[in-house]
């Protein structure tokens, strides 16, 4: 029988993952994509990041053989699909459901990496991936800056549940304390962000021009 722990952790996970999933079929919604479309991009939000930590660990996929989590996510998908305004309303429960889920998949994600041998610093950045690179790749998949590279405090949160679950378990903590002062550290971060409206600072200078620039010549004033 499972231990209390891990039951929380479970039905954590199965918040993030619904959560995960919902915002990608919101995404979806936006765009005006069809059912497939919106299979596909919960799919991609809620399993992305774990499924591109486990290929580049040489693990197992994990969501492959959790077709519990996998209908889970269809299931949010096709809700969305129905009632998507009704669903929008409730961004505020939905961004509180993604903190939780943000810092399980963050804390555990450095776990699963730790145990297979990688360097702190290597967890840490599983850790991330498992998180928030989801997100990453729904943004891309419907034409957005992603979320991660804006000022919302997403990665970075998710990075400072890690280390703290790395550190306290380098420090000898047990693994229950570790997990959760790593999850708590990552949800009162993001938490912090969404309530204080934290962000990070963007880049405020003039954008730089080169050859990278398809048109250098555009902006430039009259004999530059």
């Amino acid at each position: 029988m499972a231990a209390p722990f891990d039951l929380a952790l479970e039905a954590l996970g199965w918040a993030g993952t619904a959560a995960f999933a919902t915002a990608g079929a919101l995404a979806a919604a936006r765009k005006r994509m069809d059912p497939v479309g919106f299979l596909l991009v919960a799919g991609v939000t809620a399993f992305g990041g774990g499924t591109l930590r486990d290929l580049l660990l040489g693990l197992p996929v994990g969501w492959l053989a959790r077709p519990d989590l996998a209908a889970l996510a269809a299931l949010c998908a096709l809700l969305v699909f129905f009632l998507a305004p009704r669903i929008e309303r409730r961004v505020a429960l939905l961004l509180w459901a993604d903190a939780a889920g943000l810092a399980v998949f963050a804390v555990l994600g450095a776990e699963l990496a730790a145990r297979a041998g990688m360097a702190p610093w290597v967890s840490v950045m599983m850790g991330v991936m498992t998180a928030s690179f989801g997100g990453l790749i729904r943004d891309i998949i419907c034409g957005e800056i992603p979320l991660i590279l804006r000022r919302e405090i997403y990665a970075t949160a998710a990075a400072a549940g890690a280390g703290t679950f790395l550190a306290l378990e380098a420090a000898g903590a047990g693994r229950i304390i570790a997990v959760s002062a790593g999850a708590l550290v990552a949800f009162g971060t993001r938490a912090a962000a969404l309530g204080g409206g934290w962000s990070l600072p963007a880049y405020g200078g003039q954008a730089a021009r080169g050859a990278a620039d398809p048109e250098p010549g555009r902006d430039a004033p009259p004999g530059a």
